[in-house]
């Protein structure tokens, strides 16, 4: 392993339990891999913009005809799609916003999901060229979502999933930090469960 790639998307800092469960794995990670180089992109301290009008028609343009502000939005695109090309281990700290991922990850993907770049289409369909890495989704949610009367309310990691499938990223793994706000469960215990997650998906990686 060469490169990890630490994706957190919580406004909540060092408080926000998704972080600090990402966090854990990636440190775990380290001791196992101490040559492995670490990035962390901080989604809500420097948020992506969402795409617009310049990226769009940058994509269509051709790279000598493009305005100043088509360059500089197909360049941020081209700098996240490169991070992510660089990554061995892929690890997203989610938390769940009205049972969905923050819009800032949202615009992300948009960023890092292009066609000709991240999948490709061909004679047998659409194919994912973002292959051979594994990633690890840390998701923290207030609720229960794996089961139950709210499972079908997850459009967290249903979606994480069938994006990262969809440009090549198949060898996915699931730490839930869920039942933050249920009062049978809350915080301690739902860290307790994702730390006991944590270690068997580090055995997987290890």
């Amino acid at each position: 392993m060469k490169n990890i790639l630490l994706i957190q998307s919580s406004p909540r800092g060092i408080e926000s339990l998704s972080q600090q469960v990402a966090h854990s794995i990636v440190k775990d990670l380290q001791a196992h891999y101490p040559e492995a180089k670490t990035v962390v992109r901080d989604l809500a301290e420097n948020p992506p913009p969402h795409i617009g009008r310049d990226f769009v028609s940058g994509l269509q343009a051709q790279p000598d005809q493009q305005t100043r502000e088509q360059s500089a939005a197909v360049a941020l695109s081209d700098s996240l799609i490169a991070e992510l090309s660089a990554a061995d281990v892929l690890v997203l700290a989610v938390p769940m916003y009205n049972f969905g991922p923050p819009s800032t990850l949202k615009a992300w993907i948009d960023h890092v999901v292009r066609a000709g770049r991240t999948f490709s289409f061909s004679a047998n369909g659409i194919e994912g060229l973002v292959k051979g890495k594994r990633a690890i989704l840390v998701l923290a949610r207030g609720g229960v979502y794996s089961e139950g009367l709210y499972k079908p309310f997850d459009y967290q990691e249903p979606y994480l999933r069938a994006v990262l499938g969809f440009i090549g990223i198949t060898d996915v793994e699931v730490i839930d930090v869920a039942g933050i706000a249920v009062g049978a469960i809350g915080p301690e215990k739902a860290l307790a469960s994702a730390a006991t997650r944590s270690k068997q998906v580090l055995a997987l990686l290890t």
